[in-house]
């Protein structure tokens, strides 16, 4: 029989109506809220879900749509709602509801209605993930925020730090549904006026500047001479720093015209509550957008998550679910999973600073000892290239020598050159 869940914050009715459907055979299981209502969601995917519009922490219908929003809407979903909600509910029902129950519940209207919803053919819905569904997170709220507010002002935008998968997520926030999406990285062929002005009004999306070919900056550099003309915007994203693609040939006014306006992706330190969460997320939407097997996380796995030191943070949350997901041989994936994947990224990321022993030094002994130790560290992290480590520490190059140089670090002009080749 069916896997049913029932969502309502008064508990008679939830016993109730547990009772009554047991008693046909379903199994059911029962949240208080809209947290649990998630939790189970994306734990257990049931067949269908009786949701009660009025609830304490977040109200039915608001649940309807951030499900919609994120591609969650893939079961039937009956509302439930007392006499003075009739309005509300028929509202429901347009933003993806397939029935409404009116409080008191009959016997056979419910029977009735469950068996008809259980017939529905909801396809899954294929939306594409957008920043709307981590609308709990207060890192990624507040960065949707500056995300809209900057693309609102510019038609170029760059994300630094990102690529792949989380700078589509970021992408499709600004997509406005029913207009053009065009990938130039998608594509091998050259660019031309036709098929700009197809996309007209859309998005130009590029996942990652790092891997485009010549043709494929040629046709960059043809889209960026129209973008006005055919009111479109480019978003790009580089998960390495921009002088990058200037060490890789790139022509030097293009890659100033992409860098004129960006956006980095806030830093999970310090958010890793958000987390599991996130994770959570992100895995039920790889699953039903079929890209990685039917998988979800364990309790366990989760907080293993939480705990761990995220050094490539958006890039590393994102493969590290994906190859969870991959290679995890049971549908849950458990705490076992995670830590020995995450052990072995953590070996080869850098030890931390040993900070409290200045604590107790002369402020000039223990200023020297940190900046001593501050490059080592950055140092270590880009793997001696002297351009990253000036670009990360911000320092211009011949000043960053020189301080090497007074810190006893200078690792030599011959050493950077065989670091870059």
């Amino acid at each position: 029989m069916a896997q049913i869940l029932v969502v309502d914050d008064e508990m008679g009715i939830r016993e109730l109506l547990s009772e009554i459907l047991a008693d046909e055979g379903h199994n059911v299981t029962l949240a208080e809220n809209a947290a649990a209502a998630r939790s189970v969601r994306a734990e257990k995917r049931p067949d269908l879900v009786l949701l009660d519009i009025w609830m304490p922490d977040t109200d039915g219908i608001s649940l309807l749509k951030e499900w919609s929003a994120a591609g969650l809407l893939t079961m039937p979903v009956i509302m439930m709602s007392g006499h003075g909600t009739i309005d509300s509910a028929v509202e429901a029902t347009r933003v993806g509801a397939v029935d409404f129950l009116e409080k008191p519940i009959a016997l056979q209207k419910l029977l009735a209605t469950v068996k008809k919803a259980l017939k529905h053919d909801v396809s899954p819905n294929r939306q594409p993930l957008t920043l709307e569904a981590f609308a709990r997170s207060s890192l990624l709220k507040d960065f949707r925020r500056r995300l809209e507010q900057a693309s609102g002002k510019t038609s170029v935008l760059l994300l630094k730090g990102a690529c792949g998968s989380m700078a589509e997520i970021c992408a499709r926030t600004l997509h406005a549904p029913k207009t053009p999406w065009l990938d130039l990285s998608s594509s091998s062929a050259p660019l031309t006026q036709e098929m700009l002005e197809d996309a007209s009004g859309g998005i130009l999306f590029i996942a990652d500047l790092m891997l485009l070919g010549k043709l494929q900056q040629k046709n960059l550099s043809f889209a960026l001479e129209r973008l006005e003309k055919y009111h479109l915007q480019l978003v790009a994203a580089l998960a390495r720093p921009l002088s990058a693609l200037t060490e890789a040939g790139w022509d030097a006014a293009l890659v100033a015209r992409l860098g004129e306006v960006w956006l980095g992706l806030p830093p999970l330190a310090g958010h890793t509550d958000e987390v599991p969460e996130i994770a959570a997320l992100l895995l039920t939407h790889m699953v039903e957008r079929n890209e990685v097997p039917a998988r979800t996380f364990s309790s366990g796995a989760l907080n293993a998550l939480r705990l761990h030191r995220w050094q490539g943070d958006w890039v590393e949350l994102l493969a590290t679910v994906r190859n969870l997901a991959l290679s995890a041989l049971d549908e849950e994936i458990t705490q076992n999973d995670v830590e020995p994947l995450l052990q072995r990224e953590a070996g080869e990321a850098p030890e931390p600073l040993p900070i409290m022993p200045l604590l107790d030094q002369p402020l000039r002994e223990a200023r020297e000892a940190f900046e001593r130790l501050y490059f080592e560290h950055n140092l270590k992290i880009e793997n001696g290239n002297m351009t990253r480590v000036a670009e990360r520490t911000g320092l211009e190059r011949t000043h960053l020598y020189r301080k090497l140089k007074q810190l006893g670090l200078n690792p030599g002009r011959r050493n950077e050159e065989a670091q870059e080749a």
